[in-house]
């Protein structure tokens, strides 16, 4: 069991969260053993390898592995071998901007909580580095990658314990700040609701050096509105009120639409930018969406295509 250390002034349902942990880490091995194929051999192509020797070339070789250098000196092809790195580095950049407050049953930062602390000890058992990075408007805490039990405790206490300085979003501002910090090629792993404005070109740049997964964590509440008459609607980031008229159907068929759009063209932006995404609601479980995507990509490498 993972003792999680508890602060007498900190969140007001850190009790609750502790037990949610420990209970994710009891009842996730399922999802731990099915995600780590995935998860593991996922990455980027040239990622987590390292060269092993030269050797002549047989028909059936990559021909991209062809060394010219050698090729040209012995006037016969030659290519490079390489062996795969057992270990491999994530970092889980999590948003806590105010957005993340809001939920129908539970938050969207909750289910953040819950899909990192999983992902991360899928992580633990293949003795993998994580490292985490919280943001709003900017980057608010860094923990540099480390392996260990001891490192993982301390990850999902600053997910815990940390008090966000900021309500507002700014996920470019973290991908730039990743983009300088880190030097070992990674796989950023976003959790977020990626309501922040103009995100997408900083992460193509972050994309060039490391893998880029976005986790979408939305809640239906945000795609749908149920018919209760005349209510007062609240940014969590801005504070700005609108009154609104849920029972006038027409209302509610515009905002799914629109709700809907937003949806679709982020997600093909995203998939243009060769960026992995899964979307995740809150009132649902995450281990098959999750498993279907690591699965998925784990297949798509395998067939050469790149996310």
């Amino acid at each position: 069991m993972i003792a999680v250390t508890v602060g007498s002034d900190k969140m007001e349902n850190r009790t609750d969260l502790i037990r949610q942990l420990r209970k994710i880490e009891i009842t996730t091995n399922a999802l731990v053993e099915g995600l780590q194929s995935g998860l593991h051999h996922s990455l980027f192509k040239g990622h987590g390898v390292e060269f092993a020797e030269i050797r002549e070339y047989v028909p059936g070789d990559d021909v991209r592995s062809i060394d010219w250098k050698v090729t040209a000196r012995y006037n016969r092809p030659f290519i490079k071998e390489y062996t795969e790195e057992r270990d491999q580095t994530f970092y889980f950049v999590v948003d806590i901007s105010g957005s993340g407050t809001f939920g129908s049953e539970t938050t969207k930062q909750k289910k953040m909580l819950e899909v990192t602390a999983s992902l991360a000890f899928a992580a633990l058992r293949n003795n993998d580095r994580i490292g985490l990075c919280l943001f709003s408007d900017r980057v608010e805490k860094f923990l540099p990658a480390k392996r260990g039990k001891k490192h993982l405790v301390s990850v999902l206490n600053t997910l815990i314990d940390h008090k966000p300085v900021s309500l507002k979003t700014d996920l470019s501002a973290a991908a730039r700040f990743l983009g300088t910090i880190l030097t070992r090629r990674s796989s950023v792993i976003i959790l977020s609701d990626f309501a922040s404005p103009d995100f997408l070109g900083a992460i193509r740049i972050l994309r060039k050096r490391h893998e880029v997964i976005a986790i979408r964590v939305t809640d239906v509440r945000e795609q749908e509105l149920p018919d209760s008459g005349t209510v007062a609607l609240e940014d969590s980031e801005t504070g700005e009120q609108i009154i609104v008229d849920t029972s006038d159907a027409g209302f509610r068929a515009r905002y799914s639409a629109l709700v809907e759009e937003a949806e679709n063209t982020l997600t093909a932006s995203l998939s243009r930018a060769g960026i992995g995404n899964v979307s995740i609601l809150t009132t649902d479980p995450y281990d098959i969406p999750l498993q279907q995507f690591f699965q998925g990509m784990k297949r798509r490498r395998n067939h050469g295509r790149i996310l």
